[in-house]
């Protein structure tokens, strides 16, 4: 019962995951083929969740639509944990130079525009597509991973083992690979798990106001946005490309906590 909200955060997460995974190689229905003689209909024993306005399997579009969204949250946290991690074991292993204040300035200067206004500026130039999505997303999350590894790494540097290892010869880089970092990967898995789920929620926003995923690729974003004009007499357009949505984000929350509490050795302690 103390990993409830592991294991109830993991099955839902796990849910969708195998969905994406089974629509790389099966769906229900092909996905950009129109049937306008079955459009908006509801819930049946042929279509599971119904149709859309153009006739397509929407349980189709939603399997689709989950390999859409993990793809883009998944290479965005990549993007910005790669990045953002490096700089923040630099920053905290040079505190107080001009090193450490130019990459802390320069998480400020990203802060100050969030990944749909990035996502809009990118657009401009290059037009909108899932790759430019995840440039947007993957850059809003290079200063999250930054600050919170500079955090956990200057805890770090006054400890007895990395004194021994400064004095033993080591560089600043050799201690900050061997010695820091695995010291601070829980709260990068934590802090992944929750962008994560933020990356899904920015990529079903992002294709929301047509910036991510360009048709025919199912968005669950793009789902939610064709249903609004119809929600009065087809609500199921809406209530399950939401549900997807709501689920698979309540479950990564719900993982991201448990993994915090069997993580964190002061939780541990607490429960002892």
């Amino acid at each position: 019962m103390r990993a409830r909200n592991l294991w109830i955060g993991g099955l839902l997460s796990a849910v969708f995951v195998v969905a994406a995974l089974v629509s790389l190689i099966w769906v229900p229905y092909d996905v950009t083929a129109l049937d306008i003689a079955n459009k908006i209909k509801g819930p049946s024993g042929a279509h599971w969740l119904g149709t859309d306005h153009f006739g397509r399997d929407i349980l189709s579009m939603i399997m689709v639509g989950a390999r859409t969204s993990i793809a883009v949250a998944l290479v965005a946290v990549g993007i910005g944990m790669g990045i953002g991690v490096p700089l923040g074991l630099a920053a905290a292993a040079r505190k107080g130079s001009l090193l450490d204040e130019l990459i802390m300035r320069g998480n400020d200067l990203v802060f100050a525009f969030p990944s749909l206004l990035i996502a809009i500026m990118i657009t401009a130039v290059f037009g909108a597509s899932a790759l430019n999505a995840i440039i947007a997303i993957g850059i809003f999350n290079i200063p999250v991973f930054a600050r919170l590894t500079r955090s956990g790494a200057l805890s770090l540097w006054t400890r007895d083992y990395v004194m021994a290892a400064r004095v033993s010869g080591k560089g600043a880089a050799r201690i900050s690979v061997e010695h820091i970092l695995p010291n601070v990967l829980n709260l990068l898995t934590v802090q992944g798990t929750i962008q994560f789920s933020l990356g899904i929620l920015a990529e079903a926003g992002l294709s929301y106001v047509g910036l991510g995923a360009q048709p025919p690729i199912p968005s669950w974003g793009r789902m939610l946005a064709d249903s609004q004009t119809m929600i009065s007499f087809a609500p199921h357009m809406a209530l399950f490309p939401g549900l997807a949505i709501l689920l698979t984000v309540l479950g990564l929350n719900l993982m991201g906590d448990g993994l915090r509490d069997l993580l964190d050795p002061k939780l541990r302690r607490a429960r002892a």
